[in-house]
């Protein structure tokens, strides 16, 4: 039944031996800020295939995102400035949150920022919703990539300081239940796509 993904896996595993590894990584951690990308399986499979490199990929990892979240928030920013009115009176997002209460929201999102970009860059909440609405809701973008930083750093430090120790464990458990896991993989995003898309 996952035999494609398999052949899948297999290939990216290969892929972390060529030349263009660590650009394609970071390529791709850039990217996951903006859109939606589920990019840690990507460095779990470059971690466990090299490594005496994890904390090299964590290290392009997190630079990569906090790069894409500036990128994403300089969207949102201009986003606001230019057509932020208009969208907060538009009559179909008035249907759901009245400017009156957007504006509330988006005071509780400036007093509370630092905890909402740790949160958001940390947890398995999609990155780019919090890169985008930041800039949207104009905070503060020091505090946002100081919080940017500790956050994917901390996810992706931790992923890769697991897999250092516990390298040859996971592995072979992902060679031995490698349909089970990619199952419930699939079941994640979809759940993560459907809860926040």
């Amino acid at each position: 039944m996952f035999s494609w993904i398999r052949k899948l896996y297999d290939w990216m595993g290969a892929q972390v031996h060529k030349k263009h590894a660590e650009p394609i990584l970071g390529f791709l951690f850039y990217l996951e800020a903006i859109f939606f990308l589920p990019t840690d399986p990507m460095l779990i499979l470059y971690c466990i295939e090299r490594q005496e490199r994890a904390v090299r990929y964590a290290t392009i990892a997190t630079i990569a995102s906090v790069l894409g979240g500036v990128t994403s928030y300089a969207l949102g920013f201009t986003l606001w400035y230019y057509w932020g009115e208009s969208i907060i009176h538009s009559k179909a997002v008035n249907y759901i949150l009245s400017p009156k209460n957007f504006e509330s929201l988006r005071q509780i999102y400036q007093q509370h920022e630092w905890l909402a970009i740790l949160t958001a860059g940390f947890s398995p909440i999609p990155y780019k919703a919090a890169t985008l609405s930041a800039g949207f809701c104009q905070l503060s973008l020091f505090p946002f990539i100081t919080c940017s930083i500790i956050a994917r750093g901390a996810r992706f430090f931790l992923c890769a300081g697991v897999i250092k120790i516990f390298g040859i464990q996971i592995k072979n458990i992902i060679d031995r239940y490698f349909n089970l896991i990619a199952l419930m993989t699939i079941g994640i995003v979809a759940l993560i796509l459907w809860t926040f898309t």
